[in-house]
This record gives structure tokens, C-alpha cells and sequence, in this order.
């Protein structure tokens, strides 16, 4: 929103004399934390600053994700989990030194739509140890500058596209609407302008429109506390919130693999256990995970303690795939505690460079053709890091077969337009859950072998997690094991398996090396590449 700074004026109203209730906040909190943050240490978006006594936010950094998460607020929880008076006195300074140094414009980081509901939904979540102990003086600021965040946030969210930063600031609002005194008709209003969110939003089978599984557990992560908040003030919840997040909660199931960590697909990063415990434990649905999400378009299949999942859609369109990956057909496998083969994963703290390679083919288990990516984004300011081409469309069959094997092939057109080429991957997991079974195929659009003319080379890649060994035999063969002694072995008799170095962006502590396996070959010579994936040694757990 390039609104540019607005007077506050423009947004004065009544100022709340009281705030009514203080939703609860899921996110892990440090009271160590809460202490670095008493003695000016502050550790945001992967980086450290100290103020040396003076405020944060006079402090120009260049790091992005330590602006939006200082402005955000969202570090209060470590305040509240220090649990002592002085921590409390701090959290209410550094809430008035935010008021005084950016309440009075309405513009900048400060004031962007995401920025904005992260940081009232922190407010209003841990007001009450702002407001202990406060006196008139500052509990009338905090009440104003509350109000004016809320007015201006109503009138931004108006312009907003259908995406996730409009149903965080649409949970906001709702938040507002509980929290401060409200008319009947304004609780109404933000409840109904919430449900169409779910409707917009949350595709039948749980999945959001922008096939970003992390976007579940960021959206869950405010709506549990919200709904908790409308049934604790006997208010009628908004009519898709309760059956839109069973089903939310029904796809985050489908996304978490054998160890119980999330996908790596579409902008999804690594999630701390403790959060994504945090959410599920609210999880009211039962029964096992689907075995695809058909508008969400991913494939899943599950044999004992092995998991497989597959994207096997094309993009969405518009503003909704600023944080699509071009990852079609691409797979992450995983086995008891272990995850093996996997994509790079987007970064947890934004990093230009590594946001736009996450992005990549190339950083995805999937096929590459002449190096280049299946869909093309934009680098142009005024549309934003948009898909405008590549895969458009994308065919799926099932290969099962009961109590032999769970199967399907896929075929996209991303390098139709380019390359004249159309990629299909059969994949197939026996149902003993010891043997997975690859193929990729290179195809003209008429579904032809392309001609032995074709010089176009194909590159197969198989990103391997950090925590997996990665060994290769005599006879060509990679040796993947596990920790805990699971190992599987990499077969492929058509080509020759290259160990690569690699790197694995999603990772808490920041992007790792890791190493990736690759087939390379050119079209025109070998239409068709075969591979397995066959389990030799169990986990020491089932030995």
C-alpha cells in the first residue's frame, strides 16, 4: 500500500474508555528474551541490534524482516512470559515510545497492512500487561492510538486483493470489534467481512488459494484465539469460521510429513515443533490424512511410516501468487523421524537473493529443462514478484493399485511455450513402504518422443535434508542414511547419479549446505529416465 504518510487527523474518532477482553497469544515465548530486550539487545528476522539505551524505532536497519517483526510486536509474548513487574514497566515504555516516535503518521512500514494487524493483534493479546500498573495518561494514549490503528486499518483493508495479508487484517478488525466497546452492527460487520474470507479464501478441501501450506498455520495461529474470544463473550462466531477451519485443519494434516514437520511447497518455510504442536493440539477433526487434495492439487501417499507429497498444480494467478514456487511435479519424501528427499524451502527470515532462488526449479525435487524455470515471475515494482507465465495447465492420473501400490502421473506445459516440451513424473510407493519407483518423461506437446535432434537437456534433481548422510558405492549407487540408521538407497540404471553440493534454505537457523542428487541427460537421446528409491536398513527403532 503506497499511500504514502497520512495526517492522523484524518482517522481521529472517540477514544475507547476501556478495552473489554485480551485474547490469548499461541506463540512460543523466551522470557530470556524478554531480557535481552531489557538491555537493548534486540534479535528480530535474523538479526541482532543493540540500541545502547536509546529507542528502536529511531534506529535505521536495512534488514526487512527485523522492521516488520520490531513493528509488529509480536516479541510482547517473551515480555508476558518473563512474568515480573519490571518486564511489564518495559513492554509499556517501549508500546509509548512507538506512540510518541511513529503513532502521529499514518504511513511507512510502520502502517502496512500486514504490519498494522500483526501489531493490534499483539496489543490487544498482551494489553493487560501493558496496562498494569499504567497511569490515566498512558492508558488514554494506548486507548487512542489503538483506535486510530483500527479506523485506518478498516479504510486500507478496503483496497486490499483477496489474499492472506486481507484474511489476517479481516481477523483483526474482528479482534477490534471484541476487544473495544462496539455497537452490534460493527461486531456484525467485521464478523461478515471474516466469513467471506473463508469463502474467498479457504478452498474446499482446506487448502488456501495461494497453496502455501505455512499460510494454515499463520491464519490458524489468530483465528483459534478469535474464535476462543467469541465464544468466551457469548457472540456468534462468523458463519464459515467453524466449518472453513476444520477444514484448514484437515489440509495442515495433510501437509505434515512422517516426523510431523510441514511441506516445503509454495513459500512454505521451516515451523518450529512447539508451534506447529501449539496449533494442532486445537485440531477437533479426526481420521488420516487425505490421499489428495484435489483443489489445492497435491498428491499424497502413505505406506507405514513413509510419506510422500507431491505438487502436482500449476500456480495461482494474480497477487495471490507473489510467493508461488516454481516446484510443479516436484516431491518431498520423508520416513519415520526423518525427512530425505525435500525442496530448498523459502527462507524463514526474507532474504532477497535466497527468496528469489527458493523460487527457482532448480531448488525443487522436480526436472529442469536447459536450466531454466517451468513458470517465469515478474521483477517489474509495479506488478510485484508475480507468476505472469509457464505452467498453466496440468493433467493427473491415479496409478493405485489396493494393497500393491499408491501411484499417480502428472504432466505440466511449463516449457511448452519455450522449449516445445512437456514434462510428465510417474511415481509409485508399494504398499510394504520399502520401494518408491520414479519416472520422468520428456515429451513433445503432441505427447511424441521429442526427435533425437533435440538438444535440450534435461537435469533431475533430488534435494537431500541437511540431517541425511550422503554416500555413493563402487557401483554408482547413493546411499541416503538417517540418524536413527534408516537408510535408502538411490538407483538409476539409465544414467549416472551426481552428488552435488546444495543448499536448504528453510531451516530455523538460517540457510544450510546440504547436497542434491542429479540425473542429467539430453532430450533428444533419452526420453526417458527411470529411478528407484529402495529402503536397506530399517530405523534402530524397528529393527
Amino acid at each position: 500500500m503506497a499511500l504514502g504518510r497520512i495526517n492522523a487527523m484524518r482517522f481521529a474518532g472517540g477514544v475507547p474508555d476501556r478495552l473489554v477482553v485480551a485474547p490469548i497469544d499461541l506463540r512460543i515465548a523466551d522470557s530470556h528474551i524478554a531480557e535481552e530486550i531489557y538491555s537493548g539487545r534486540f534479535a528480530m528476522g535474523g538479526t541482532m541490534v543493540d540500541t545502547g539505551g536509546g529507542s528502536p524505532f529511531q534506529i535505521e536497519v536495512e534488514n526487512q524482516a527485523f522492521a516488520r517483526s520490531l513493528q509488529g510486536f509480536g516479541w510482547l509474548r517473551h515480555m508476558r512470559a518473563a512474568d515480573h513487574d519490571l518486564a511489564f514497566a518495559n513492554a509499556r515504555a517501549l508500546v509509548d515510545d512507538w506512540i510518541t516516535v511513529q503513532g502521529r503518521d499514518l504511513g511507512g512500514l510502520a502502517y502496512d497492512p500486514q504490519v498494522l494487524s500483526t501489531r493490534l493483534i499483539a496489543w490487544f493479546s498482551h494489553s493487560p500487561i501493558v496496562l498494569r500498573g499504567a497511569d490515566h495518561g498512558f492508558y488514554r494514549r494506548f486507548l487512542k492510538s489503538i483506535a486510530l490503528q483500527t479506523r485506518y486499518l478498516r479504510h486500507v483493508t478496503l483496497a486490499l486483493p483477496a489474499d492472506a495479508i486481507r484474511f489476517r487484517a479481516r481477523i483483526a478488525l474482528a479482534m477490534a470489534s471484541l476487544c473495544l466497546p462496539s455497537s452490534a452492527g460493527t461486531i456484525r460487520s467485521a464478523s461478515r467481512l471474516l466469513s467471506a474470507e473463508f469463502d474467498l479464501q479457504i478452498l474446499p478441501d482446506g487448502g488456501h488459494i495461494s497453496r502455501n501450506p505455512m499460510v494454515l498455520i499463520n491464519l490458524l495461529t489468530d483465528l483459534l484465539p478469535l474464535r476462543q474470544t467469541y465464544v468466551n463473550l457469548g457472540q456468534k462466531p462468523p458463519g464459515n469460521m467453524i466449518a472453513g477451519m476444520d477444514r484448514m485443519f484437515t489440509a495442515l494434516r495433510f501437509f505434515r510429513h512422517a516426523n510431523g514437520e510441514l511441506a516445503l511447497f509454495n513459500g512454505a518455510s521451516a515451523v518450529s515443533a512447539d508451534r506447529l504442536l501449539g496449533v494442532l493440539r486445537y485440531d477437533e477433526t479426526s481420521g488420516a490424512a487425505y490421499r489428495e487434495m484435489p483443489h489445492s492439487h497435491y498428491q499424497r501417499l502413505a505406506a507405514g511410516a513413509v510419506v510422500l507429497i507431491a505438487d502436482t498444480g500449476p500456480p495461482p494467478k494474480g497477487n495471490v501468487s507473489a510467493t508461488s514456487h516454481a516446484g510443479c511435479l516436484s516431491f518431498e519424501l520423508s520416513s519415520g523421524r526423518s525427512r530425505f528427499i525435500v525442496n530448498a524451502g523459502a527462507p524463514v527470515y526474507f532474504h532477497p537473493d535466497h527468496a528469489e532462488f527458493s523460487r527457482l526449479t532448480a531448488a525443487h525435487s522436480t526436472v529442469t529443462f536447459n536450466d531454466t524455470s517451468s513458470v517465469k515471475i515478474s521483477h517489474s515494482p509495479f506488478l510485484g514478484p508475480i507468476v505472469t507465465s509457464g505452467v498453466r495447465r496440468v493433467t493427473v492420473k491415479s496409478l493405485d493399485q489396493e494393497g500393491v501400490q499408491l501411484g499417480f502421473s502428472a504432466t505440466h506445459d511449463g516449457y511448452v511455450s519455450s522449449l516445445r516440451l512437456l514434462h510428465r513424473r510417474e511415481i509409485r510407493l508399494m504398499a510394504s513402504g520399502h520401494e518408491l519407483h520414479g519416472r520422468d518423461q520428456f515429451l513433445k506437446p503432441d505427447e511424441d518422443n521429442p526427435p533425437a535432434s533435440d538438444k535440450t537437456v534435461a537435469v533431475a534433481r533430488f534435494h537431500i535434508h541437511p540431517t541425511i548422510s550422503v554416500s555413493q558405492d563402487e557401483t554408482g549407487v547413493v546411499h541416503l542414511t538417517a540418524r536413527d540408521g534408516d537408510s535408502w538407497a538411490f538407483v538409476c540404471n539409465d544414467l549416472k547419479l551426481e552428488i552435488e553440493e546444495d543448499v536448504h534454505f528453510a531451516d530455523l537457523a538460517g540457510a544450510r549446505t546440504s547436497k542434491q542428487i542429479t540425473l542429467t541427460c539430453v532430450v533428444g537421446e533419452c526420453a526417458q529416465v527411470d529411478w528407484q528409491l529402495i529402503r536397506t536398513t530399517l530405523p534402530r527403532s524397528m529393527s
